[in-house]
């Protein structure tokens, strides 16, 4: 039996890495999903595949740092599919530096995507999910969240940003039907981490317990779960897939 039978998927960063894997995903257990990405190559890209499996899914170029282009896209998504019943925050960027050599725009860059980009997302989307009685909203954190890590501030204050929200969310949205979870990924096989030297891809190998790097099916298996009705009494959590990496 497919899990998401019936049910419509917003992705967001759904044309490449762990959002595509999870739109993949999404699509076989029997959910429509909508892919909102900036990359429009990619983003057709992936309809093609997901398509390929199952017809009727869609791809939008939405810049998620603006408030008005995600209502926009809101819109367009309820007036095609009738409801939205799930939202993966999974847009993400990163743009590293050390405190002392950070700019002001590497910092609000990563603001505005990573953190402003899920709030604009959860507040236009939850409004119809609170009128439905019904929702799950899963957003894309990471260990680094939890942990810190050495030249990341602006994104590990969003990702930690991020899981503060997901409590706010749940405890809010909860009386309305809808969850709210964050998944915390370590290091994940994308094809941005895969493009870094093999040395220091040995080095992440050898910090996890499991002595592989995850894969963005490993997380994608983890949203899809979240989403399904197994996960009925799942809100506010934050969910580690790391591989015992922060053991």
């Amino acid at each position: 039996m497919q899990r998401l039978a019936h049910k419509v998927a917003v992705i967001t960063g759904g044309a490449n890495g762990i959002g595509r894997a999870a739109a993949l995903k999404f699509v076989t257990e029997g959910a429509r999903v909508i892919i909102w990405d900036v990359n429009t190559e990619k983003g057709a890209a992936t309809l093609a595949e997901l398509n390929a499996i199952q017809p009727g899914n869609h791809f939008a170029q939405v810049d998620t740092t603006q408030l008005a282009a995600v209502e926009a896209a809101t819109a367009e998504v309820l007036a095609a599919y009738g409801q939205i019943d799930i939202l993966v925050n999974n847009a993400g960027i990163t743009r590293d530096a050390t405190l002392a050599k950070m700019t002001s725009e590497q910092w609000q860059q990563v603001i505005d995507v990573n953190l402003t980009g899920v709030f604009n997302c959860t507040k236009a989307i939850s409004i119809s999910m609170a009128e439905r009685g019904s929702g799950r909203i899963i957003n894309t954190s990471s260990v680094v969240g939890l942990y810190g890590n050495f030249g990341q501030t602006n994104y590990v204050a969003t990702k930690a940003g991020v899981i503060g929200m997901t409590k706010t969310w749940a405890r809010e949205l909860g009386r309305k039907g809808i969850l709210v979870n964050a998944v915390a990924p370590g290091f994940i096989a994308t094809d941005m981490v895969t493009a870094m030297p093999e040395k220091v891809l040995e080095m992440m190998r050898a910090r996890s317990p499991l002595n592989r790097l995850g894969t963005p099916e490993d997380i994608a298996n983890v949203y899809c779960f979240l989403a399904s009705d197994e996960a009925s009494y799942i809100s506010g959590a934050t969910i580690s897939v790391d591989g015992a990496l922060s053991l």
